[in-house]
């Protein structure tokens, strides 16, 4: 069985969510069930020897990956999620995307001081909402040790702006 070609599995949609915006849809990778499964066994074989205590996932793409990835490496889910969602305190940041602002919350007992945190999400673009997850987290007293992504898109500097965080990306476009 030979093994999917990922970046040609994203589909692009122009003018997505505003005209000017060239949405990355993964449906069409997760959809692939060889291609999903390639994408999670990457990213578990990169971690599972790393020390990981908890990984986060970003509201809600993030979801999808970070899940399954928690699942194999026998860690706990931290969900960071949008206003309203989660029912305990929270604590809460307000970011700048590229086409607006947007806030995130985690749950302040989440993590516990100095749990080693894998934060992931599915694209990595100007890096505002990871920044935002970045912060919460270590909030909420966890120590981000790297940030992970499916997609990169390179041309928009993301990676730059998140140093010192160490950054992984499996497609970069």
């Amino acid at each position: 069985m030979s093994t999917p070609d990922l970046s040609s599995l994203i589909r692009n949609i122009p003018d997505f969510p505003q005209p000017g915006i060239q949405f990355k849809d993964i449906t069409t990778l997760i959809g692939n069930g060889p291609a999903f499964q390639q994408v999670i066994g990457a990213l578990v074989e990169r971690y599972q020897n790393a020390g990981i205590d908890a990984v986060a996932g970003v509201e809600s793409r993030g979801f999808i990956f970070s899940a399954p990835i928690a699942l194999h490496l026998g860690v706990g889910l931290v969900p960071i999620r949008k206003p309203g969602k989660l029912p305990a305190e929270t604590y809460q940041i307000e970011y700048e995307l590229e086409y607006g602002t947007s806030k995130l919350e985690i749950h302040r007992d989440a993590l516990s001081p100095g749990m080693r945190v894998l934060l992931i999400d599915d694209l990595l673009a100007t890096g505002g909402t990871i920044r935002a997850a970045t912060q919460l987290v270590e909030r909420a007293g966890g120590n981000v040790t790297e940030l992970a992504f499916v997609i990169e898109l390179t041309f928009l500097g993301g990676r730059e702006k998140l140093a010192p965080y160490p950054v992984f990306s499996l497609i970069q476009f």
